[in-house]
This record gives C-alpha cells, sequence and structure tokens, in this order.
C-alpha cells in the first residue's frame, strides 16, 4: 500500500513564479536606476560641466612654460670671455601641487633634504621668494646642484609631486675679484627687482643684474623671453611639445676694459687697498678700473649665506666699496697743474712768470706760515719748474691771484665736484669748494686761508679716482671731456661683426693758447724726466716717454710744528699715496690715476703703480705697431 507523508508535499509552482517575478522586477528596476543615474551623470559631465573639465583637462594634459633668454656675454676689448653661462641645474616646486599648503611644503621639504642638501638659507630664501610668484609658478629652492644630488634625484622624483630639477644656464665670472666693480654680478630676482622690469619678460628668470655692468646693461643683457606649449603625463613630464616661441638671447657686450692692464694695476698694488684708472684720451673709453681689495663675485650668484656676506662686509679694506667710484680723496698736489692752467689760460701768469720760494708763504694781515714740503725753499720757481718739484709757494701765491670763485669756475669744467657719466651706477661726484658752497653747507664765509690750500689740493677739495683720471685725459688730449665708457661694442646673435659704441662728449674745454696747455704738460713731463723731479726715474728703461705728477693727501692735521713721519703715525692715519700721468708725452694714448689708501708719498707708493699700469698697455701697443 501506498503511504503519503507530509514529508512529500507537492509544490506550489504558481507561487514559486511570483516571487520570481517580484525580485526580477526589483532588480530590473535597479538595474534602471543605475543606468539612468549613469546616463544623469554622463549628461552632466559633458553637457553642463564640459567647459570646466574640458580646461582641467587641457591645464593636465598642456602646459605653456616661458623660455628664458640666454644672457649676453661679457668680453674684454681684445675678445677675452669675462663674463660666461654655464650649464647647471637648480632644485624647484610648484606651491600649487604640493598637498597640504604650507605644512605639505614643509613636510615635502624635509623629504628632498634627505636627498638634496637644504641649509637654513635655502629654506628661508624659498618661503620669501614664494611672495614674488603666483602659487602655479615654479619657485627655486636651491641653485647649483652637484652631479649626485641631481642623480639621486631623479631616481626617486615619482615620491615628489610638485618637485623638478630643472635644467639653466649659470653666470659665472672667470676672472673672479679682479673685476668685480666693473662687472658687478647677478644675484637672485627679488621683488625690488620686479618693481623696475618688465614682469612679463621676466618670468621664468630667476636671476638679474645687482650692481657694475650687469645692472647698468640689464636691459640688453637679459634679452626678450619667449614660450613653449608642451603635452604633459600625470606625473607632468614632457611628452611632447606643442609650440613654441623661441627666446631672443641677449646682447654680448664688449667691454673697453683690457684684461692684462686691470691684471698688472691690480697686481702693482699688492696687498694695499687703493684704486687705478686708466682712460684712453682720445675716445674716453676705460682701459682699466681697479679697486682693491675686492671679492668673489661668483659667491653671489645663486645667493649667499649670512655668514659668507659677513666675513665679506667684515674684512679689512672694505671690499664692497668701489673706491675708483665712490672713494672720497684729497687731491694734494696732482691738482696743481689743473691749477697752473687756470692762472695761464686767465693771463694771471705766464710760462716764464718767477715767484720766490723761501719754504714759507705768509696772507698778508696774517703771522702763520703756510709751510712748503722742503723747509729751505725752492728759490726761484716758474711754473715748469714748480710743477717738477711740486713747490707749495708758487701754488699758495697762485690760488690768491685767482680767488676761490675763479678757481672753482676753471677747474669745474674739467668735471671735479660732479660726476663723470659713467656707464655704471653709483658714482660719487666729491666736492670742488666755492664761497656759495660753504655758505649753504656750513653757513659760514669763505677764509683767505682756505684758498691758499685749495691752490694745493687741500682742504674741502675731494675728488674721484675716475674723476682724476677723466680730468687728466682732458687735459692731454686739448680739452675733449668725455663721459668715460666700459662699453666699447655690442655683438647682437648671429652677427659676426661687433658694432663700436663711441663715449659722448660732455664738454669741449675753450683754449685761450696752445703754449699756455703745453707749458703744463712739459711741467708734468719733467716730473718724471726732469732733474729734480719729484717722481724722478720712475720711467727709467721704459720703451715711451711718460709724463705725471705726483701728490699726497692728508688724513689727519698735524700740529704746526710737526713733520709727517710715516714710522711714527699709525698705518689708518698715514697720508694717502696719489700719482696721475699719460703717455707717450707726444701722443698720449693712456691716462692714469693712482691712489694708495695710507701709502705715504705718491712718488714711492703710487708712481710705480702708474708705471706697471702704463707699461701692460703701450707695450701692447708698440708691439702690434713693430708687426709687419
Amino acid at each position: 500500500m501506498i503511504n503519503f507523508s507530509h514529508d512529500h508535499a507537492i509544490k506550489d509552482e504558481w507561487q514559486e513564479q511570483r516571487l520570481f517575478n517580484r525580485r526580477a522586477w526589483i532588480g530590473l528596476l535597479i538595474v534602471g536606476l543605475c543606468l539612468l543615474t549613469l546616463l544623469a551623470r554622463y549628461v552632466w559631465l559633458q553637457i553642463f560641466a564640459f567647459d570646466s573639465f574640458s580646461t582641467r583637462s587641457e591645464s593636465n594634459r598642456v602646459a605653456v612654460r616661458p623660455v628664458v633668454p640666454n644672457r649676453g656675454m661679457i668680453y674684454d676689448r681684445r675678445g677675452r670671455v669675462i663674463a660666461e653661462n654655464q650649464p647647471a641645474y637648480r632644485l624647484e616646486i610648484v606651491p600649487e601641487k604640493v598637498a597640504g599648503k604650507s605644512a605639505g611644503l614643509t613636510a615635502l621639504l624635509d623629504e628632498l633634504s634627505i636627498l638634496i642638501a637644504l641649509s637654513e638659507d635655502d629654506r628661508k630664501s624659498f618661503h620669501k621668494s614664494r611672495r614674488n610668484y603666483r602659487v602655479f609658478d615654479s619657485v627655486p629652492v636651491k641653485f647649483n646642484l652637484s652631479e649626485e644630488e641631481v642623480a639621486r634625484f631623479a631616481v626617486n622624483r615619482h615620491r615628489f609631486h610638485g618637485a623638478d630639477v630643472v635644467p639653466y644656464l649659470s653666470r659665472n665670472y672667470p676672472y673672479g675679484e679682479l673685476l668685480t666693480h666693473v662687472i658687478g654680478y647677478t644675484g637672485r630676482l627679488d621683488a625690488d627687482d620686479l618693481v623696475a622690469v618688465d614682469e612679463g619678460n621676466y618670468r621664468g628668470t630667476r636671476t638679474i643684474g645687482k650692481i657694475g655692468v650687469e645692472q647698468f646693461r640689464e636691459r640688453e643683457l637679459h634679452g626678450t623671453s619667449g614660450f613653449e606649449r608642451v603635452e604633459t603625463n600625470a606625473s607632468g613630464r614632457v611628452l611632447n611639445v606643442l609650440e613654441r616661441q623661441d627666446a631672443i638671447p641677449g646682447t654680448d657686450l664688449v667691454l673697453s676694459i683690457d684684461v692684462a692692464v686691470q691684471r698688472a694695476a691690480w697686481d702693482a698694488l699688492g696687498d694695499r687697498p687703493g684704486s687705478v684708472v686708466a682712460i684712453d684720451p682720445v675716445d674716453g673709453s676705460v682701459i682699466a678700473l681697479v679697486s682693491r681689495p675686492a671679492y668673489d663675485p661668483n659667491a653671489f650668484i645663486h645667493g649667499i649665506s649670512q655668514r659668507a656676506y659677513n666675513n665679506i662686509l667684515m674684512a679689512p679694506g672694505r671690499p664692497l666699496f668701489n673706491r675708483a667710484l665712490k672713494g672720497g680723496y684729497e687731491p694734494g698736489s696732482t691738482l696743481k697743474p689743473f691749477v697752473g692752467l687756470a692762472g695761464l689760460e686767465m693771463g694771471l701768469v705766464t710760462p716764464q712768470t718767477q715767484v720766490f720760494s723761501s719754504g714759507k708763504f705768509y696772507i698778508e694781515g696774517y703771522s702763520r706760515p703756510y709751510r712748503d714740503h722742503k723747509d729751505t725753499g725752492h728759490g726761484w720757481v716758474n711754473m715748469g719748474t714748480a710743477l717738477e718739484q711740486s713747490v707749495n709757494t708758487y701754488f699758495y701765491q697762485l690760488a690768491m691771484d685767482l680767488g676761490i670763485d675763479r678757481m672753482h669756475d676753471y677747474l669745474s669744467q674739467f668735471g671735479f665736484g660732479a660726476v663723470t657719466g659713467i656707464d655704471i651706477p653709483g658714482e660719487g661726484k666729491g666736492l670742488l669748494p666755492s664761497r656759495e658752497w660753504k655758505r649753504i653747507a656750513h653757513e659760514e664765509p669763505w677764509y683767505p686761508g682756505e684758498t691758499v690750500i685749495a691752490g694745493i689740493g687741500q682742504g674741502f677739495n675731494v675728488v674721484t679716482p675716475l674723476q682724476l683720471a677723466n680730468a687728466v685725459a682732458a687735459l692731454v688730449n686739448g680739452g675733449t671731456r668725455y663721459a668715460p665708457r666700459l662699453l666699447y661694442a655690442t655683438k647682437m646673435a648671429g652677427v659676426e661683426r661687433a658694432k663700436r659704441v663711441k663715449a659722448p662728449v660732455e664738454l669741449q674745454i675753450p683754449v685761450r693758447d696752445q703754449q699756455d696747455w703745453q707749458a703744463v704738460l712739459g711741467g708734468m713731463d719733467r716730473v718724471v724726466n726732469g732733474l729734480r723731479g719729484t717722481a724722478k726715474g720712475i720711467a727709467v728703461d721704459a720703451r715711451y716717454r711718460m709724463a705725471g705728477k705726483t701728490g699726497t693727501a692728508q688724513v689727519y692735521q698735524l700740529a704746526e710744528d710737526k713733520l709727517t713721519d710715516d714710522s711714527e703715525v699709525a698705518q689708518h692715519l698715514r697720508d694717502h699715496a696719489l700719482f696721475i700721468a699719460f703717455a707717450p708725452v707726444q701722443a698720449p694714448r693712456i691716462a692714469v690715476a693712482v691712489v694708495v689708501d695710507h701709502g705715504g708719498a705718491g712718488s714711492t707708493a703710487a708712481a710705480p703703480v702708474a708705471r706697471a699700469t702704463l707699461d701692460a698697455w703701450l707695450d701692447q701697443e708698440i708691439e702690434q705697431e713693430l708687426q709687419p
């Protein structure tokens, strides 16, 4: 018999079909909703948010980068490279690409310092520089990376989003401190610099000329920036250059400086602080401009640490101070040729006029004597012998005859008391005293005794070595006073021949009688070649004939009954030694002014420096003339 139990109950197929259909519709509804959501999102992305995301996508794929122009090279007049560009690498960070803002930047710098040595000064400079850039600009962190640092970063580049190592051309000065006070240097671009330049043209530029020729000729040296549109991957690596506008390189400059002459003057000064300026009187070009001591400009290119800067700042002799341009000195007896010419041209004396030198000079009505450097005096002297032996009493009398106002007006024609207009910044103007000047500056009248000492280049008289050299150049070329020029020629990229630049004429000094000028130049000839010349013997064995004038500038006033004895005077209180010179006498091609700080006598300290400078220039000229 068949047994039916509850374990084998008949299934309800209709009920199961209803359950299945319900679940299927629910699943279909869910799938439909998902599809609708995806479709809605797709529509929103493609239609409503297309512009925004298209821009973001393009910016991720395509970047516009500035193309920095190559800075112009600088040469000396004989083609020697004195400022060049060398390939280097720098570390940069784009702040916008670093997550976490300041905290993220700090963390990134900490991680980078494991691979690349970052000093505290590097970090401070980076944070300071950020203020001058937009958030999406690349900001330099450290310049001039070593090859080892570049290699370490390259291996780990994927770890540092927003940081990169970038190639660039770094400035280099092969002659170091020898030309610092002429060329200057380039340094990091800061906010003050951006005010003075076209910011758009300096996008991507990290350095700018700070002093000297580098600063004065910044516009020509920098060039014009270009740009390029590049395709990048997600990590920022360039895949393809889509468009490029090349930068226009800076102009190459040829300076009138002759490195050989500059070196000769520098070496002749030795370890003594001082200055040498040499000018070609024919065209006003500067042959040498030396200020010693100096410093290595290469230390400033990538930013100098505070400690290193303090070491330069506190170094003996003030190496940051440009003596040639800014140094203010009493001209002493180097002013006598110009005072003598003033007397001749105004008809107060002739070349033959005799004055008796007893060793002392008295102003009528005054008992105080004005001394000569020779106690017993020089006897009867005229213009030539007074210059030859540097007779103070002759020029005391001539100064009184001229008067301070006429003396001021005539000497101002040679550029004393005014800037020369040289083409680098920072020039001092010295001081050429007058009655009106003293009334305004000191609210005091002018005294006769001040006229007396003004006639021998003392008292209120102050000149710079550059002024003195330029005045000598005007004296020996017949009265043409140039605005001296360091720029000798310019050379554009792709142009073989350089374009010569001429120094502008500041003033053509009127000449009443050529014989007056020749009398003064003849007296300077006797200083070097005369039997009693104060620089007698300095031109022994020279291949040319030179002329000059010695000078001494007091640093402090001696008591009336005391004589100068350098052995008893502290070094910093000793007289400054001066010497002016020109050569060849027959047709001058170089005029020189030398100042040796606290050097003592011009004949022993400054004249040999002038001789070395003249030799370095004229020996080259003579050799060229002898070549077939």
